[in-house]
């Protein structure tokens, strides 16, 4: 049960209320999120900007995700984007190899291993060596180094929500919720 209560959807006003009334699900991430009023619509704008608007593949984008999910203990996030990640066409051979911490596997390809190996370090060290960057740097372009730099620090962030809240995990809503976002 979490630490905190979900907030009620039905008892918020104003742009948070219109936030939740667009959402085809109303997650516990999000009713979490709401205590924070002043940071919930930016966080989701951001969350939002990370999964539909960037330039970095879904794919890559998905494996890192799933990543700071992996490294952080993130049990909501990693619930809710594996079937994401396998509806934007990861496989579950990739999925398992991040879950193992496997960035060598056969099921990743160059782009994928160093990226991966880059994520590991921006996640746990926060700096990276330059053989790691320089490797992530020969298949990514400066854009989207640094869109994977962001999109590991939201998931880290929204993995600590839910972990430190204890946030109780919702059914997958799958690719319900992201094709939502395209809109």
């Amino acid at each position: 049960m979490a630490r905190l209560p979900l907030i009620d959807p039905e008892a918020t006003s104003g742009d948070i209320r219109a936030s939740f009334d667009r959402m085809p699900v109303k997650l516990n991430i999000f009713r979490m999120m709401a205590h924070a009023e002043a940071n919930m619509i930016p966080a989701m704008r951001l969350g939002n900007s990370i999964l539909h608007k960037q330039k970095l593949s879904a794919v890559n984008r998905e494996l890192l995700i799933l990543q700071a999910a992996q490294l952080e203990g993130g049990a909501y996030e990693w619930r809710q984007h594996v079937p994401i990640a396998l509806g934007v066409g990861c496989t579950q051979a990739q999925i398992d190899a991040v879950e193992r911490g496997d960035y060598d596997a056969v099921a990743l390809n160059d782009a994928e291993r160093a990226l991966l190996k880059f994520g590991r370090e921006v996640v746990e060290n926060v700096r990276v060596p330059e053989a790691i960057f320089a490797a992530a740097r020969k298949h990514f372009s400066d854009q989207e180094i640094v869109e994977s730099i962001v999109a590991l620090g939201f998931y880290m962030m929204m993995a600590r929500v839910t972990e430190a809240t204890e946030t109780d995990l919702d059914p997958a809503a799958g690719m319900k919720v992201y094709d939502s976002g395209r809109r």
